[in-house]
């Protein structure tokens, strides 16, 4: 097996040997930074003149998105990509049998399978649809009683629609074209042996070895020429995912993506309530920053992300204008159904999850109705601390001064400065404040008019 293949997998640096093949490991969701890394992989093989690339799979599926992007990758490269089911308990489920079908050569390791590429936003998942389970009519496939969701025209499109190009894909690959169908409309799945035994893939391989061994000297089509594979001496050289690959697969997580927007947004609010603080606003811009990056690969519902921002602006209005409430809670609502409605995918298990969006709607309500309510308030009350507190305040000359000269001011001496002469014991008014030094004027009594008679 494997101990027995050392120098197979010893990695080269060089990037100008034509003898290599690039090994790429699909482990995991087919997601914007699973795309990120093929892509790069791809591109690297060609930069290096790669004989091949093989891809290791082992996925329960992703975004359609996503998936797309990689086919149109692996259609349109310069290099023949085989994908390759393992190890062993390996499986290329929903998207992952998409792109084994896109593959120049397709092949599985023992006890592995693919298939259950029904659409899962039918509201079933693959694992659920029985082999029994016909489609009545070309068009049209039903699952016991799902006759209502079937029955949807959006429904009918994205079953036809994931039929149609997975029947392309087939064709182009010369590979059993009805079972991928049914694997879309009836959700079946295959075994590696049934797999070979229905067309569907190409080979059955132990390991990697026995993957080059096997594909020597077979015909592929590469970017419409004729290719003939040469793999028998090939060494791998293994592109790992790296620190950009694992970073974006973390701020793609629909939750994080969702994390990084809420605290971008309530580190802004909080440096324009609180103009110097500095640190909330560096903070939210680069949360911003990172969540819009994110948002620029995932199925973003704009309509979701709207709700959302209109949540947060009645919340903000609540804290500024006293009311009942009706403010508050129109922005909690608005609020949560913008955060469940903002991701748009497919995927049941890739979007945000409930006790996510009522934990930050709750820190939401908090932050924005009491905490920034207080903050806004506390900006309109007078100072009552510092050198401002006695702005407008009321003083009194200890001695007489023309220009410059000393006032008992709150109990305290203060240097003071006045434009005319003022006597010892006169009443004084504070108009600005220089450091340790009060601009002050003489306080004018208000006149008051004696009545006259007529």
């Amino acid at each position: 097996m494997l101990l027995g293949t050392n120098s197979l997998f010893a990695q080269t640096s060089s990037h100008s040997s034509s003898n290599t093949a690039v090994w790429l490991d699909v482990n995991g969701a087919i997601s914007p930074a699973m795309h990120d890394y093929i892509q790069r992989g791809l591109t690297k093989a060609a930069e290096q003149h790669a004989r091949a690339v093989i891809l290791q799979i082992d996925t329960p599926g992703g975004l359609d998105l996503s998936m797309r992007k990689i086919i149109q990758a692996i259609i349109t490269s310069p290099i023949p990509v085989i994908s390759y089911v393992a190890p062993g308990g390996a499986r290329a489920a929903s998207a992952g049998t998409y792109i084994l079908y896109a593959s120049h050569i397709a092949a599985m390791a023992p006890a592995t399978n693919l298939g259950a590429a029904t659409p899962v936003k039918l509201g079933v998942y693959a694992q659920d649809v029985k082999p029994e389970h016909k489609p009545l009519q070309d068009d049209q496939f039903r699952f016991p009683g799902m006759q209502d969701a079937t029955d949807d025209a959006m429904t009918k499109k994205m079953i036809n629609d994931a039929a149609a190009y997975i029947r392309g894909l087939a064709r182009m690959r010369d590979r059993n074209a009805d079972w991928a169908e049914r694997a879309v409309r009836e959700g079946v799945s295959l075994t590696a042996t049934e797999a070979l035994d229905n067309n569907v893939i190409d080979l059955i391989a132990n390991d990697l070895q026995d993957l080059l061994t096997q594909i020597d000297d077979r015909v592929v089509e590469v970017a419409g020429q004729k290719l003939t594979l040469a793999t028998q001496s090939l060494t791998l050289d293994r592109f790992t995912q790296d620190w950009r690959t694992n970073l974006l697969a973390v701020i793609t997580n629909p939750d994080v993506a969702y994390i990084l927007m809420l605290i971008g947004f309530y580190g802004l609010i909080l440096e324009f309530a609180t103009p110097g603080v500095i640190i909330p606003g560096v903070v939210g811009a680069i949360c911003l920053l990172l969540a819009l990056f994110a948002f620029q690969v995932l199925p973003i519902n704009y309509a979701g992300l709207a709700l959302i921002l209109l949540g947060i602006v009645f919340m903000v209005a609540e804290a500024l204008v006293p009311g009942i409430g009706i403010l508050g809670i129109g922005g909690v609502a608005a609020f949560v159904i913008g955060s469940i409605m903002l991701i748009d995918t497919d995927l049941p298990d890739y979007g945000i999850s409930i006790p996510l969006i009522a934990t930050f709607a709750l820190l939401s309500a908090g932050f924005l109705i009491v905490i920034l309510g207080m903050v806004l308030k506390s900006r309109k009350k007078q100072v009552a601390t510092g050198s401002e507190q006695l702005l407008y305040s009321t003083g009194e000359v200890v001695a007489d001064f023309e220009r410059e000269g000393w006032i008992r001011i709150q109990g305290e001496l203060w240097r003071a400065h006045s434009s005319t002469p003022l006597k010892s014991g006169q009443q004084v008014n504070v108009l600005a404040v220089h450091g340790l030094t009060l601009e002050v004027t003489p306080n004018q009594p208000e006149l008051t008019i004696n009545p006259t008679e007529n």
